[in-house]
């Protein structure tokens, strides 16, 4: 049954305020460094980007308490999340906070539905679907998992005068697999802990390295080299994303530079690391997070002078 918005436009705008705060507080503790890129946005825009991003979580989220919580049921789970996050979005309202915020954000910017239905479809597979034959069985599955991501946050985004969204998608979907596979290059030993590797299998081959070493937490020059071959895969694609950012919206550019330079640095951490990432998770410290942002807050804040201001988020 879909749910109904409460009576009255001040209901629904608490509610609504509500739903937003939720997603900023999921965003602020499991996405760091975008968190902290966000703050460079408008503020409309910044919501919006927490709703996406809260959403793509909590879905990620069910996935995974097949590995970490037996008993849980994540494929029933994740069908009856996805089946209502669709019918609500084509409906206006929710009353699920992720998934109001959500449905707010995809009609206020006129997101394609087919994005979020391709990006359920990419959570879904990662139920049964354990490893990838090569890199192009990779790049299928992303584009569910992370093109289609870019494709969302374009619109919110916006562009600048002149330049269309078709001409700034292709940028868009290559920094969202930047970002993407740069998670898996750091996320090794998480991953394999879920049965699943991100890994193309004939690289893997290549490289004289198995699942079974990866599941021992096993370097080996190998290893070394296959993560050095896989960085300079994710690099070319932070290369193929880098020509669309002077194609966004000025006030927007700042919040994407600080973006790609957090999670490009995870890529610089690995290498520091010499590859090591079966032995923990490689960081971006703090200090650095802190200094990509002031070195990018006062461009951003110039970026807003003669912006067009902010529209407060509204019930649909």
């Amino acid at each position: 049954m879909t749910a109904v918005p409460p009576p009255g436009r001040a209901a629904q705008q608490a509610a609504l305020d509500a739903a937003y705060a939720v997603c900023r507080g999921i965003a602020a503790e499991h996405g760091k460094s975008y968190f902290l890129a966000t703050r460079l946005l408008t503020p409309d825009r910044r919501a919006a980007i927490h709703a996406l991003y809260a959403a793509a979580r909590v879905a990620d989220d069910i996935v995974d308490v097949g590995a970490d919580q037996p008993g849980r049921d994540p494929e029933g789970e994740l069908l009856a999340w996805s089946k209502a996050a669709l019918e609500e979005v084509e409906a206006g309202w929710s009353d699920d906070p992720v998934r109001l915020a959500l449905v707010h954000t995809y009609r206020r910017y006129g997101i394609p539905m087919e994005h979020l239905v391709d990006f359920l479809a990419a959570m879904t597979s990662d139920l049964d679907v354990t490893g990838y034959a090569d890199l192009a069985a990779l790049d299928r599955y992303m584009w569910g998992s992370a093109s289609v991501i870019g494709l969302q946050v374009l619109p919110v985004l916006g562009t600048a005068p002149g330049v269309t969204r078709e001409e700034a998608a292709p940028h868009a979907i290559a920094l969202g697999e930047a970002f993407q596979l740069t998670n898996f290059l750091r996320d090794v030993a998480e991953d394999v802990d879920r049965g699943r590797v991100y890994l193309p299998a004939d690289l893997m081959a290549a490289h004289g390295v198995t699942r079974e070493q990866l599941a021992a937490r096993r370097h080996s020059p190998g290893f070394t080299a296959l993560m050095r071959e896989m960085v300079a895969v994710t690099r070319r694609r932070y290369d193929d994303a880098a020509p669309g950012t002077p194609m966004l919206a000025r006030e927007s550019r700042d919040c994407v530079r600080a973006a790609t330079d957090l999670y490009g640095g995870i890529l610089t951490e690995i290498e520091r690391a010499e590859y090591r990432v079966l032995d923990g998770r490689v960081r971006v410290s703090r200090p650095r997070r802190l200094a990509v942002f002031a070195r990018r807050l006062t461009a951003a804040q110039l970026a807003r002078v003669g912006a067009p201001r902010p529209v407060a988020a509204r019930a649909a």
